[in-house]
């Protein structure tokens, strides 16, 4: 008879709740958590392909401590006891040399992030980030510049929206389960969806209206939005008269920035967005503007994003049902906070950080995830200090860093590499030491504040023991601060004596978990209200004219930069995700290896006959860099002439993960590292790469 245990996925970053069932130590299915509103007890590919993982001979195994040269896969097997000495011990040495703030640690955040910040608050250094300026920086700098609030703080009501318009947000394949569903039953009833996007994505198949957008100039196409709500007088007056400051300066702004003009800078006719803006207008405010999940594609990101939430501004659509709201936690459903160990006093840090966020380089950026795509440049300058050790939890550099051949020639420069991971990452493979991690169906984690409409907590239960010597991260972290005279900053042994402190103030015991796997905190949805909402900036309202950026010297309204088309012979290289894999992590999984096991070139037919490529060649694609890539070619009308797409996290090089060796190829070995240096993301759509045929092997 199989035990059901509630815990949550960690195949992706959405953690969707699940019922993994256990019999003989074993897990034996997985499924959603059907008491999760939205969910239905449904997984998607990722989440179901998790036990593959578990069995899985090619991940990393016990600890190790390399033996020849980084990359070599010359490795000795440690015991736990010799591997955290040996960390430990190199870590003092540097401290003592460089102190703290040489010490830099990347991770994808996690329920134990708050525990990785405290080790390095404790150990001194600021140089904590994660992948989420990668992504997003320039979508969260966006709502800060204009409502206070991070993006993280946002959440979208899909179920009672009426029409929402996408930019290359492909939801369809993104796979987050229960938003999803809330959005296909909204459609169901009528909701339309626009999809705008250069490539012909699962989602446009699924739209009411799809654009083909020549890539780089959606901010043209919003500003031609903007310009007709404004002029027609589309806008939620009252809304706008109560809680928007700056209509007349942004109506100065756009004036020249009419649909005809856009029209022969996007390619769409001025008479469709002018239609677009109507339609919205109708059903406002339940219309959604999506703002984007990555953020992350050209130098002026911050603009685009900032559109798309004036836009939503304008619909009146920002906390309110069938648009955005701004995601309520334990305080708004009456509770304390949860227990967090970074909440403690720390000695104080006074190095800046290594990434230039918050300062000079990226006055406005949220320190809080840190400009990682910095790292190369950084370690090479030694600007603002040297750089000495690199913690990687879950976190690659080598794919997800835009010109990984110039972060190589970073890290060996380097005195310690150490990867906490699940996986022979490319930067496991790179390390001094790798320490492995369980996985999420071997192990606990600290419990999850999940902030909505309905606040509530959720808990990763462990539902069998670890297949090989592996340990949690919250336990590898307070061994090394054993060690480093820092353990009195972790006062836990177990993950109930965390899960304790977390719930010390909320009013809620772990046992409350048991039924369920997860406890709400309020059974009604918590909306503030329309006369008295309440936005983070100084004026208290949407700044459209942002005090953020005007009081460090940069602009709310810059002039918009027309988009030259390509060189003849030249694409815009456009990189992207799919249903089957999780960024650059599950491309070596039993079953997603065998869905996608490669990444294709995307290039329109016209083009590829200039060039002499048929649909299935090989193709290489040659990057600014002098680097390249060997490909397949997927010949189809369904992308725009001007650009060429590919999907991310492909290209390994480490052979260890016999699956998707040297399989397609890998994007961040082509991109530029350039970045939007308001925002804070690298500009991952920004390079023009050239293609042709690929010689015979």
């Amino acid at each position: 008879m199989a035990n059901r245990i509630y815990s949550i996925c960690f195949m992706c970053t959405v953690r969707c709740p699940m019922e993994v069932m256990v019999a003989n130590d074993d897990v034996v299915w997985v499924q959603g958590n059907r008491h999760v509103p939205g969910l239905e007890g449904a997984l998607c590919a990722k989440g179901s392909a998790g036990p593959a993982l578990l069995h899985d001979h090619e991940r990393p195994q016990y600890p190790m401590i390399r033996t020849g040269e980084r990359g070599a896969g010359q490795w000795r097997r440690a015991s736990w006891d010799e591997a955290l000495d040996y960390v430990a011990a190199r870590l003092k040495d540097i401290v003592q040399e460089h102190g703290g703030h040489s010490v830099v640690f990347g991770e994808r955040t996690n329920l134990n992030t708050h525990i990785s910040k405290t080790f390095m608050k404790a150990l001194g250094s600021p140089n904590h980030f994660t992948h989420d300026a990668l992504c997003k920086g320039s979508v969260n700098t966006a709502f800060r510049s204009l409502t206070g609030y991070t993006d993280a703080e946002v959440g979208i009501d899909y179920a009672n929206t009426r029409h929402i318009v996408m930019y290359g947000r492909n939801i369809f394949e993104a796979l987050e389960i229960a938003p999803l569903n809330n959005l296909l039953n909204a459609m169901g009833k009528g909701a339309k969806l626009t999809y705008i996007d250069p490539r012909v994505s699962v989602t446009a198949t699924k739209a009411d209206r799809y654009w083909m957008i020549r890539p780089g100039t959606d901010l043209a196409l919003n500003y031609a939005l903007i310009h007709t709500i404004i002029k027609e007088q589309l806008y939620d007056k009252d809304y706008v008269q109560r809680w928007v400051e700056g209509l007349s300066e942004l109506q100065a702004f756009v004036e020249p920035y009419t649909p005809e003009w856009a029209e022969k800078e996007t390619g769409i006719p001025a008479g469709e967005i002018k239609a677009l803006a109507r339609e919205a207008a109708e059903v406002k405010p339940k219309v959604i503007f999506h703002y984007g999940y990555r953020g992350s594609h050209h130098p002026n990101e911050i603009y685009l994003r900032r559109s798309l939430v004036i836009l939503n501004a304008l619909m009146g659509s920002i906390e309110s049902p069938g648009g955005l709201f701004f995601k309520k936690g334990a305080k708004a459903a009456g509770r304390g906070d949860i227990g967090k160990y970074v909440s403690q006093e720390f000695p104080k840090i006074t190095q800046p950080r290594f990434d230039g966020s918050g300062a000079a380089a990226f006055p406005v950026a949220d320190s809080g995830h840190g400009n990682p795509q910095q790292l190369a440049q950084a370690i090479m300058t030694e600007d603002p200090y040297p750089i000495k050790a690199l913690f990687a939890n879950r976190f690659e550099p080598l794919q997800s860093i835009p010109d990984s051949a110039a972060v190589r020639r970073a890290l060996d420069k380097l005195d310690l590499i150490v990867a906490i991971d699940v996986n022979f990452s490319e930067i496991a493979w790179y390390a001094d030491v790798i320490l492995p991690e369980s996985i999420y169906l071997e192990r606990a984690d600290s419990i999850q504040m999940v902030s909505g409409l309905k606040p509530s907590l959720r808990r990763r239960q462990q539902a069998v023991s670890p297949r090989y010597d592996t340990r949690p991260s919250w336990q590898i972290l307070k061994g090394l601060a054993e060690r480093l005279g820092l353990g009195h900053y972790f006062p836990y042994e177990t993950i109930e004596d965390i899960w304790n402190f977390q719930l010390k103030d909320m009013g809620v015991k772990i046992e409350d978990f048991e039924a369920k796997g997860f406890v709400s905190l309020t059974d009604k949805a918590i909306w503030m209200d329309r006369k008295g909402l309440k936005f983070k900036t100084p004026s208290g309202k949407i700044e459209l004219v942002s005090s953020l950026l005007e009081k460090a010297g940069l602009p709310s309204f810059p002039p918009y930069e027309p988009v030259a088309p390509p060189p003849e012979g030249s694409f815009h290289l456009m990189v992207g995700r799919c249903a089957a894999h999780t960024h650059v992590s599950t491309q070596n999984n039993a079953y997603l290896s065998e869905l996608v096991p490669e990444n294709e070139l995307w290039i329109n037919p016209a083009a590829a006959s200039r060039l002499g490529i048929k649909n299935g060649d090989y193709v290489e694609v040659f990057s600014p860099l002098k680097t390249h890539g060997r490909i397949r070619a997927k010949v189809t009308e369904f992308m725009h002439p001007d650009g060429v797409f590919m999907l991310h996290g492909f290209g390994k090089t480490v052979p260890a993960q016999t699956r998707c060796y040297q399989k397609g190829a890998s994007d961040a070995l082509l991109q530029e590292n350039v970045s939007d240096r308001v925002g804070g993301s690298p500009a991952l759509d920004s390079t023009l790469v050239q293609v042709r045929p690929a010689e015979l092997r």
